[in-house]
């Protein structure tokens, strides 16, 4: 790992958690020092583009390379050196690349010639979680799964939700047969676990539900979720992040507005994005927000590097009346704090891209999904020919008891697994596991 930023440190421990051998470099002690204090990693500091840093990292003996400093040039050239060093041995890079030319078709050339599999850009994954969260207003995460026939909603429980009180299995048989959804984890009190018939739902639980493309409408009512048309929506700071989401939603024929504290960075926005209006000033300047009216926009996203400015600023949002707030956190020391203060959803650059690494570490599987708040995640597999798997039960497949096998797609059909659902070779399965399962569970799947 290259590079001991907020996605490096994240992925990091993200991996030793999991069991792997995992050597972080950066030129930087102190991120270093952090990291070691709560996980069992080797560090390096020094400059990962000199061969003796990269020699004392071990990296002939790497399988895995993930160069992650802010620095497009860096972790290019660390691909290569690397890719150099294990000679024919096999090892799989990722880089974290910004640069829109170098990620498209027309830096091919480079990227295959400096040894790059896998590229993250994590404003890019930020903007695309962003803009998903503002179809359904009071959604924590939603994702697709399996090319879009299974979602996987999070949701923090109202008092008005219809299901809070309920216990699992009483919801569950008021939809047989055959169910649209399934209730996969629970975060409660701090605490997550994979779902069981007896969990009773509570209000302030966080819930976490894989659903068929057909059943979208009916969990949404059930978790007291509406779908919303946005129409205009107000970003507080104009960095990347916010500059590519400005972009989505001026496609989509949003309105825009965003407020930028840099000079410069406003006239680059206007000229860049003539769909969205651009105003100069501290997005925690209430006299400004006020006067921009800030409580009439549909949705008020702060995505600046600045954590206290990003809540600050959505909180007064919420106090003039903004239906919907996110925030771009850094710390998650923050996270239990701001569902309590009324900060409607809350993100982090670290998780898209941490997905997007642990599926290409594991190799044989197709989706990954972790989550800033629990620590269960949801692994997409396809099962092999002749693996355990193939023509089981779900009942017979012997998995353990922190693990939830939610829902198969056959042929691009999707259905929520039951005990008595059989699997086939080709199938993909949706599962939810404790980070130290995963490998167990994928030996079933072969």
């Amino acid at each position: 790992m290259v590079g001991a930023g907020e996605v490096g440190s994240y992925v990091a421990a993200l991996l030793s958690r999991e069991g792997n051998d995992v050597v972080v470099v950066d030129e930087r002690r102190d991120p270093l020092r952090r990291i070691e204090q709560d996980n069992d990693v080797l560090t390096v500091v020094g400059d990962a583009t000199n061969p003796s840093t990269l020699l004392e990292a071990e990296v002939d003996k790497a399988e895995v390379l993930v160069a992650v400093t802010e620095s497009y040039k860096t972790n290019l050239l660390v691909c290569l050196q690397v890719r150099q060093a294990r000679g024919e041995e096999p090892l799989s890079t990722i880089a974290r690349i910004d640069d829109p030319e170098l990620r498209g078709p027309a830096g091919r050339k480079i990227r295959d010639a400096m040894g790059v599999d896998l590229v993250l850009d994590p404003d890019e994954q930020t903007a695309g979680a962003i803009q998903e969260l503002l179809l359904y207003r009071g959604a924590r995460n939603l994702y697709e799964m399996a090319g879009g026939e299974v979602l996987l909603v999070g949701a923090r429980l109202t008092e008005d939700a219809p299901i809070v009180g309920r216990s699992v299995g009483e919801i569950g048989e008021a939809y047989e047969p055959e169910w649209d959804f399934i209730f996969g984890e629970i975060v409660r009190d701090g605490e997550s676990q994979v779902v069981r018939e007896d969990t009773i739902l509570q209000t302030q639980d966080l819930l976490r539900v894989v659903c068929r493309r057909e059943g979208r409408r009916e969990l949404m009512k059930l978790l007291g979720l509406r779908r919303t048309e946005v129409k205009r929506v107000m970003l507080l700071g104009g960095g990347r992040t916010a500059a590519l989401l400005a972009g989505r939603l001026n496609d989509r024929g949003v309105e825009v507005a965003i407020i930028e504290v840099q000079k410069e960075r406003c006239e680059e926005l206007a000229e860049s994005l003539p769909g969205s209006m651009v105003f100069h000033g501290d997005i925690t300047d209430t006299d400004l927000l006020s006067s921009e009216r800030v409580g009439d926009f549909d949705a008020v996203v702060a995505s600046t590097g600045q954590d206290d400015a990003n809540v600050l600023a959505c909180l007064y949002a919420k106090s003039m009346g903004a239906p919907e707030t996110i925030a771009v956190v850094h710390r998650l020391s923050l996270l239990p704090l701001l569902g309590q203060v009324g900060i409607d959803a809350a993100l982090s650059p670290r998780t898209a891209s941490a997905n997007s690494v642990l599926r290409s570490v594991r190799g044989d599987v197709a989706a990954v999904t972790t989550f800033l708040e629990g620590d269960v995640e949801v692994v997409e597999f396809e099962v092999a020919p002749e693996a355990p798997a193939d023509g089981a039960a779900v009942k017979d497949l012997g998995l353990s008891a922190n693990v939830l096998l939610a829902a198969i797609v056959r042929d691009g059909n999707a259905q929520i697994a039951r005990g008595r659902s059989v699997l086939r070779a080709r199938d993909h399965a949706i599962v939810f596991a404790k980070p130290h399962l995963v490998d167990e569970v994928k030996q079933a799947f072969g």
